[in-house]
């Protein structure tokens, strides 16, 4: 990383350029408690295992879903694999994932009352690290991975060019972009799911998340190296899986 870090809970690190939203992060915060999507300590560390009585129990079946398919296509691949999560939340994923042999991992959020809940959960894990920043800000720019995990996070990014171009920055030449646990949309439904979300967030209370919150064509893709590993639309999703969102796997340009 560049410049000097603070390092708080032996695995958080804090650049002390860091440039972030804090009225998004504020926001996004009370928003999630009015969910009910804040989680205990030991609810994070048991994630994606919920019990069925919690209201999100459906959500997280799902999750489960594309963590196992995830990891199974991960442990394919090196020795050592290098692994970064952007948009990692309270960092369940991130720890799941460094559970392959031979990972390691970095959870990169612009929330820190999450990230220091992850580092204070995860606080023994020697392959897991947490950094409180935006990867388009430069504050890796040293660092290279094997895998960039989008999971559940795309749609905070305005333009998926911009972040993917700066995802592809930091791919070794074999590397691979996941997305997943996002809806993607085709070009003529994004008006639609767009005034859904303000009709959402006006009746919940935070009209304002709106301008935070945004939704991609599947097109916004054309120009990169895919593969479609779960099309949500195809006949065996619908049949089997269940699964309503893309999983894509983008190579290095």
């Amino acid at each position: 990383m560049n410049g000097s870090t603070n390092n708080i809970n032996n695995n958080l690190y804090v650049p002390v350029s860091g440039d972030v939203d804090n009225y998004f992060e504020q926001r996004y915060i009370l928003l999630r408690l009015k969910e009910q999507r804040i989680y205990t300590d030991e609810e994070v560390f048991q994630l994606p295992e919920i019990p069925e009585d919690h209201p999100h129990f459906r959500e997280w079946v799902i999750r489960k879903q594309s963590c196992r398919q995830l990891i199974s296509r991960l442990e394919s691949k090196k020795d050592i694999l290098n692994i970064l999560e952007i948009g990692c939340g309270n960092g369940w994923l991130s720890y799941q994932l460094s559970r392959i042999p031979g990972s390691r991992v970095i959870g990169l959020d612009i929330n820190m009352v999450e990230l220091q809940q992850a580092a204070r959960v995860f606080n023994t894990n020697s392959k897991l690290k947490f950094i409180y920043g935006d990867i388009r800000s430069g504050i890796i720019s040293d660092l290279k991975f094997d895998a960039i995990v989008f999971a559940a996070s795309i749609q905070y990014f305005p333009c998926m060019k911009e972040i993917l171009n700066a995802a592809q920055a930091h791919l070794f030449h074999d590397g691979e972009i996941h997305i997943t646990d996002t809806h993607l949309y085709k070009p003529g439904d994004v008006n639609d799911a767009v005034n859904r979300s303000k009709s959402y967030f006006n009746s919940v209370g935070f009209p304002e998340m709106s301008g935070y919150y945004y939704h991609h064509s599947i097109t916004e893709l054309d120009s990169y190296p895919c593969k479609i590993l779960r099309n949500p639309t195809s006949v065996r999703n619908k049949l089997f899986a269940k699964n309503p969102f893309y999983w894509i796997c983008i190579g290095k340009k």
